[in-house]
C-alpha cells in the first residue's frame, strides 16, 4: 500500500508544483511538508482536506480506502452520505411509516424545493 505521504509527493510532482509553493498553499512550513512526504509525519484532517481538494482528490484516495483518485459523486455516495447523516436517517428511518397523506404533502414539498431551486 502506497503511503499518504507518497501520494501528496505524486501528486504534486505530477502538477509540477514545489514543495515550497504547495506547503504555502496549504499553510504548513516547507519542513512540515517533506516529513507528510517522507512518512515521518501525516497531516492532520483539515490539512489532508486541503491536499485533496488542491488536487481534487478524495481523501479515501489519498489514504489509501480506494485506488481511484477521482471525487465520486454518484448516487450510492450521495445515498450513503445521506444515511450517515445522523438527523437524516433518522428522518429516513421514520419515513416508511408514514401515512399516504403524509407521503403526498412531502412529494409537495419536495416539489416546490426542486422547483425553487431550478429558478436560481
Amino acid at each position: 500500500m502506497v503511503s499518504v505521504g507518497a501520494k501528496i509527493k505524486y501528486l504534486r510532482e505530477k502538477s509540477n508544483i514545489s514543495q515550497k509553493d504547495f506547503a504555502k498553499k496549504i499553510g504548513v512550513s516547507n519542513t512540515v511538508l517533506s516529513r507528510y512526504e517522507s512518512g515521518d509525519r501525516k497531516p492532520d484532517y483539515d490539512t489532508l482536506q486541503l491536499i485533496a481538494d488542491y488536487f481534487e482528490v478524495s481523501t479515501d484516495y489519498l489514504l489509501g480506502r480506494t485506488d481511484n483518485p477521482k471525487l465520486e459523486n454518484d448516487d450510492e455516495s450521495n445515498f450513503q452520505a445521506f444515511i450517515n447523516d445522523p438527523e437524516l436517517g433518522v428522518w429516513y428511518k421514520e419515513l416508511p411509516k408514514s401515512d399516504e397523506e403524509e407521503l403526498r404533502k412531502l412529494r409537495m414539498i419536495w416539489e416546490m424545493i426542486k422547483n425553487e431551486k431550478n429558478k436560481s
